[in-house]
């Protein structure tokens, strides 16, 4: 049974137990509310940081590139030292940011440090890509505006710019390829532009029955009258091979490279033509079948209805 005076103690306590609460919720957020300037305050110089430190970073690379420019550094080299100096320039950004919450630089390359196998294994490829970017510069087997072909990748197309990690080519269709750089210095590469100028090669094949001097002289006619071949190169015509079906005769000339294509479509199409006007058959697969009298008759007994 409770006496007259223990509920006035009871309640008496639990108000005590309330303003302790009170007091202590109220000495908490006395306590925060500096952190939580602080922290604001840090933010805001982070963010001020990183924006000025983002305008610093494009004037340095638009100083590196326009100094490159001046000198005659190929426009491959540009690119991937634009690229280089870009993250190079974001890292320090980023430590200098982090200084400002009390992460200090030492502490970021002692993590860096001890985490540098893992992030090894990780970024092996990436690391891959980068050794082979600087390969490609070194080595030159191609540069930006060149026309190659991976044999690693198969893709082709022109290229458009030598990153830190890709290369990207523009293929011929207007797609964009973005192919890593440790492939490219690993497989072969095939340099369609890499001289000033092409040989255009020919092979047309004509009927056994054809006239092969008239089919020769038309030929070489249709090389020397093309106005993109170079004068200072030969022609070329000749017999390359007696096949099965047809006798084959080759063409050569010399082209500059950006007239390749162009040329070599033009010619076809012209030899096709000038053929057709003179009679030169150009054969194509034919199979000829031929029954023997006795297998027709039978054939045709066990075709006919039975009574």
């Amino acid at each position: 049974m409770l006496t007259a005076q223990e509920p006035s103690i009871l309640t008496e306590s639990i108000e005590n137990l309330q303003n302790v609460d009170k007091n202590a919720i109220q000495e908490y957020l006395e306590d925060l509310v500096p952190g939580i300037l602080n922290f604001a305050v840090q933010l805001l110089l982070a963010v001020l940081l990183y924006l000025a430190g983002k305008r610093v970073i494009t004037f340095i690379r638009s100083f590196l590139r326009k100094s490159l420019e001046r000198r005659g550094v190929d426009i491959g080299v540009r690119q991937f030292l634009d690229s280089v100096s870009k993250y190079c320039l974001f890292f320090i950004l980023w430590l200098t940011i982090l200084t400002l919450f009390g992460i200090t630089t030492a502490s970021v390359i002692a993590l860096l440090g001890s985490a540098g196998l893992t992030l090894g294994l990780a970024l092996q490829g990436s690391l891959a890509n980068f050794a082979g970017g600087v390969l490609i510069l070194l080595l030159g087997p191609f540069h930006v505006g060149d026309y190659i072909i991976s044999g690693e990748t198969g893709h082709e197309g022109t290229v458009k710019e030598i990153s830190t990690f890709y290369t990207r080519i523009q293929t011929a269709d207007n797609q964009t390829v973005m192919i890593p750089n440790g492939k490219l210095a690993d497989g072969a590469i095939v340099n369609v532009t890499g001289q000033q100028t092409r040989r255009v090669d020919l092979l047309v094949g004509i009927a056994y029955s054809a006239d092969l001097k008239k089919a020769k002289q038309l030929l070489w006619e249709l090389a020397e009258k093309e106005t993109r071949k170079l004068a200072d190169q030969p022609v070329q015509v000749f017999v390359s091979d007696l096949s099965d079906s047809s006798v084959v005769l080759g063409c050569r000339f010399w082209v500059k490279s950006e007239d390749y294509w162009q040329t070599k479509w033009d010619t076809l199409e012209a030899i096709k033509l000038a053929f057709d006007a003179d009679g030169i058959e150009i054969p194509f697969p034919q199979m000829d079948v031929r029954l023997k009298p006795e297998g027709l008759s039978e054939q045709l007994s066990h075709m006919q209805p039975k009574a």
